[in-house]
């Protein structure tokens, strides 16, 4: 056979390579695209499940009960849960509307109300935070199956014997790379596996059941109420 058509042939293999290369490539970024917004949606659902945590932690009044309150429910220090004390997470939570004959009674329906919300929030944002961390395993399991099913040296071969002109020609590169990043190609080629720790959404709480939780929040708004009437009855105007 003709060494120039057996040359021909050759290229044209090894350009269906790299084209099937980005192709994969593509829509293993499509992926990663996908668990950003899924994580950027993680994230403010976080959000909202600490203005309900919020609600609740105005409710104890004072930092000695809210101390309280987070020991019962296991609140580690220094975790995104602890830091919903703060300001920006009263925005947009609306105070909760209960009856009772008494502002005892008022005040006790109110925490518990305010609990079982916080409870139903949690639950939700866990349910979207096993999802989200399932995403990512299956996504960083493809891109290892990318890595198995194309052999990067010679893709990285091939491509550095191109000149400039003919990748730009033939738009090899796509979107993925630009004439001037051919000096770096190699580290291109290489798609990092995702980190769910670099996702940065907080791990929920593991949160008793009202049910099972009743007994200490009864206890908590006893206490509260008892020390501090003069404030809860002003909160429950």
């Amino acid at each position: 056979m003709d060494e120039d058509l057996v040359s021909c042939l050759t290229r044209q293999v090894r350009e269906d390579v790299v084209e099937n290369y980005l192709t994969e490539r593509r829509l293993v970024g499509l992926q990663i695209e996908e668990v950003q917004n899924q994580a950027a949606e993680v994230r403010a659902q976080a959000q909202r499940t600490g203005r309900c945590l919020h609600r609740l932690i105005q409710l104890m009044i004072q930092p000695e009960m809210v101390k309280r309150l987070f020991l019962y429910l296991k609140v580690p220090p220094s975790c995104y849960w602890h830091d919903c004390t703060q300001e920006r997470f009263a925005r947009g939570v609306r105070f909760i509307r209960v009856r009772a004959l008494t502002d005892r009674g008022r005040f006790k329906k109110l925490v518990f109300e305010a609990y079982l919300r916080f409870y139903r929030r949690m639950r939700k944002y866990e349910e979207a935070y096993d999802e989200l961390r399932g995403l990512c395993e299956a996504v960083n399991l493809n891109i290892k199956h990318f890595h198995c099913n194309f052999d990067l040296l010679t893709i990285l071969s091939f491509l550095k014997s191109l000149d400039v002109g003919a990748i730009e020609q033939k738009h090899f590169l796509g979107e993925n790379f630009t004439a001037e990043e051919l000096a770096s190609v190699d580290q291109k080629l290489y798609i990092q596996q995702i980190s769910f720790e670099a996702l940065e959404v907080p791990a929920p709480l593991s949160l008793p059941a009202p049910e099972r939780a009743e007994p200490a929040i009864a206890e908590l708004v006893q206490e509260v109420y008892g020390k501090y009437q003069k404030f809860v009855k002003r909160l429950l105007r």
